[in-house]
Parts: structure tokens; C-alpha cells; sequence
């Protein structure tokens, strides 16, 4: 299995737009990816936990090897 990049909520969210994801603002300082029936909150933190980061790429179905792939 790859090693999963050190990515920001930012630049998941980012990451997320350009797969065509709606991004709207959740509460406090967490924001909403909504793709169809798909949907996931986004910590907006520096480093997001590598738990976090496998949970979010779940909820969207991206898996851990096109993340890995698409973000070199």
C-alpha cells in the first residue's frame, strides 16, 4: 500500500472541488463536500490525522491508491 500524503482540510477540500464536489461551509471550522448521494465533513486543520484523511476517502469512495497517485 502507498504512503498516504500529509495533506491540509484545505487542500482536501481543494482536492475534492476539482472531483466535483460541492464545498459549503459547516459549523465552526469544519466544511461540507457534497457530491450527489455522497457526503463527508472536513476538518479544517493543518495536518489532518491519517484516520481521518482513510474516513473521509471512504465516505467519497476515492481509494487510498488514486489519492495517492493524483495528489504526485
Amino acid at each position: 500500500m502507498p504512503k498516504l500524503p500529509v495533506v491540509s482540510g484545505k487542500e482536501m477540500a481543494k482536492y475534492l472541488s476539482k472531483k466535483g464536489f460541492e464545498i459549503r461551509q459547516g459549523r465552526g471550522s469544519h466544511v461540507v463536500a457534497k457530491k450527489g448521494g455522497l457526503m463527508t465533513v472536513i476538518p479544517m486543520d493543518d495536518e489532518l490525522a491519517t484516520g481521518t484523511l482513510l474516513g473521509i476517502l471512504e465516505q467519497v469512495g476515492i481509494s487510498r491508491e488514486t489519492f495517492s497517485e493524483e495528489l504526485r
